[in-house]
């Protein structure tokens, strides 16, 4: 992936100050697709350190709605209790709803789920790929933020690769196994064996 770097532009940055603790809060935005992005970074770290960081894709109905039909919302305070814990590190927040097909067919989605469908065959049956994600930004993200080798909290192996393809050393892959419920275990399985991510098998049982 060699994503155009001048597709992509960082805008400013602040303090964001949370329950977990004070982080800095950096906007960027792709030109290209007109979305806006966000990383929080906390602490402090040499240019050769390596960073814990999580690539968290917004889920309005987990992260703000507490919603349980999905992992995202847990998955999204862990990452940044984890960060404040290990005294740095880095959370990209990318504007890519429902894997990337938009929050209204998310909601679509959702009622093909209800009526037996999957997730994969959902987001199929509405005449989307089932992950539409695009991860390019990240390097801009990460060269302002002077990141380049990190340990990644994800279960989804896709996100390292896309990582090393762009260049950031991705040292290390930590599992991120947050808020598995009754009613996300087969949302989580099907993203287990349909799109390759990575959770223990136990939780299947």
């Amino acid at each position: 992936m060699n994503p155009k770097l001048d597709q992509y532009q960082y805008v400013s940055s602040a303090m964001l100050p949370t329950r977990w603790g004070k982080f800095q809060i950096h906007g960027f935005i792709d030109n290209e697709l007109d979305q806006e992005h966000v990383a929080l970074s906390y602490g402090e770290w040499n240019i050769d350190d390596v960073v814990p960081i999580r690539i968290h894709s917004e889920c309005l109905t987990g992260d703000a709605l507490f919603s349980t039909r999905c992992d995202c919302g847990a998955q999204l305070e862990k990452a940044l209790q984890n960060i404040v814990q290990q005294g740095k590190g880095v959370l990209l927040y990318l504007r890519q709803e429902g894997r990337g097909i938009g929050l209204l067919n998310k909601i679509r989605a959702y009622q093909l789920q209800d009526q037996g469908m999957d997730t994969v065959e959902a987001n199929e049956h509405l005449g989307f790929d089932a992950d539409m994600r695009d991860y390019g930004i990240c390097k801009l993200m990460l060269e302002k933020l002077q990141v380049s080798n990190v340990n990644l909290m994800t279960n989804n192996p896709k996100k390292g690769l896309a990582l090393t393809s762009m260049g950031i050393n991705v040292v290390q892959r930590t599992p991120i196994d947050h808020g598995i419920t009754d009613d996300n275990r087969n949302y989580i399985r099907t993203k287990t064996e349909k799109l390759g991510h990575q959770f223990d098998k136990h939780l299947f049982k």
